[in-house]
């Protein structure tokens, strides 16, 4: 005898009798904030101090903050006179933290410093005020401890603000491979705050539009052309707003979060591989963990982007004056649009890994014209050793013309 309980979506299901076999079937609703928070370390705003608790109970009384180390020296005091305005007991953990310390090393420091604080397991969220890299590694220990903690993020980088920051993926590198181990596991509350970019360096503003440039060629042709007439001096003003460019600053940074979060929604764990948000990303973890420390992350997404860019204009997908447009915007925003490691042997070692990582097909997404994409299972070797080529001829022309 087969017992089934068909009016509800999910329960526990038997089978037989005696009842030899069961069936679980559940489902947990996924709800998180992502929001823009200016000012965020003002002592008169109680959104850090609230955040990830409800807003119709009381605020956590203890907070465990970890702060990566060069946000610690710029910004550590303000962060110690907001908690201790606010009436926090509080303890900053400092993690240095980048693509070289991006390990299971830097997770165990964050879980020693979550036992050392004694932090509850569901009522004292803990912060992560940093860069892309320190937001995974604290949610990949969040995720772990007590087998789910949950955690705020507040990002400092452009990456962070429009990438990192917004998702639900957490991980470390392990050997010479990105982001090999993780887990799904969303902040709690995501607080945005652009000022924090005043401070930041020009390559970093840089790295950071690559994911924005990202989003612009695969679904947000506005945004593109945004970024063509403006992205040049958001990057040199830090996207501060000087001489009336605030109004531009809040649109692309407000389209890029919108049109990741867009993408993500209903695919949070990655049940459905095809994800044009991996537009870019096809190529460049085997590209950026080979070069490291020389290319940040963006730039090497940028680099897989002029490369499928290539690729898709070859197919009829791009046309020649839009491959040059690309190009050039890539150039003004301060991105690479060439590597010597964009050379056949890492490009099949690059596609093969990516395959497997895609369940055995490429399912890769190209940009059809400028703000849309389709997604292509039949690259081959030859075909990106030509583009590689086309794309190597083009940057040194190019490079020519722009010192001629």
């Amino acid at each position: 005898m087969t017992t089934l309980a068909p009016r509800i979506p999910h329960g526990l299901f038997t089978s037989g009798e005696p009842v030899r076999s069961w069936t679980v079937s559940t489902a947990k609703p996924v709800r998180y904030e992502v929001a823009f928070t200016p000012d965020v370390l003002d002592p008169r705003n109680p959104a850090l101090a609230r955040a990830g608790t409800s807003r119709d109970g009381p605020a956590p009384a203890r907070r465990l903050l970890v702060v990566e180390a060069t946000v610690n020296d710029l910004y550590g005091e303000r962060i110690r006179a907001y908690c201790a305005t606010r009436g926090l007991r509080y303890r900053i953990h400092v993690l240095a933290a980048h693509e070289r310390l991006k390990t299971m090393e830097s997770v165990f420091s964050v879980v020693e410093a979550m036992d050392r604080f004694g932090i509850a397991r569901r009522s004292e969220p803990v912060v992560a005020i940093g860069g892309g890299v320190l937001l995974d590694i604290v949610g990949l220990a969040c995720s772990l401890y007590r087998r789910s903690t949950p955690y705020v993020r507040v990002p400092t980088t452009l990456i962070g603000l429009v990438d990192a920051g917004v998702g639900a993926k957490t991980g470390v590198n392990f050997g010479p491979y990105k982001n090999r181990l993780g887990t799904y596991h969303p902040a709690t509350e995501t607080l945005l705050d652009p000022g924090f970019l005043a401070t930041l360096d020009r390559r970093h503003l840089s790295n950071g539009m690559a994911e924005i440039l990202k989003m612009a060629l695969i679904k947000d042709r506005a945004l593109f052309e945004l970024l063509d007439g403006h992205g040049g001096r958001l990057v040199t003003e830090r996207f501060q707003g000087g001489r009336g460019l605030r109004p531009v600053a809040e649109e692309v940074l407000g389209r890029a979060v919108h049109g990741m979060l867009e993408e993500l929604q209903g695919n949070l764990w990655e049940s459905e591989l095809e994800r044009i948000v991996d537009y870019g990303h096809s190529f460049s973890p085997t590209i950026e963990m080979r070069a490291l420390p020389e290319l940040l992350h963006g730039e090497a997404v940028c680099l897989d982007m002029a490369l499928t860019t290539v690729v898709a204009e070859r197919r009829g997908l791009v046309e020649p004056s839009e491959r040059i447009r690309v190009l050039d915007v890539m150039r003004r925003l301060g991105l690479p649009v060439w590597h010597p490691l964009c050379a056949p042997d890492v490009l099949e070692e690059a596609l093969a890994d990516t395959v497997r990582h895609r369940d055995g097909s490429q399912r890769l997404p190209l940009p059809s014209g400028i703000g849309d994409a389709v997604f292509v299972g039949d690259v081959t070797s030859d075909e990106l050793a030509d583009a590689a080529e086309h794309l190597r001829v083009h940057h040194a022309r190019d490079e020519v013309n722009r010192h001629a």
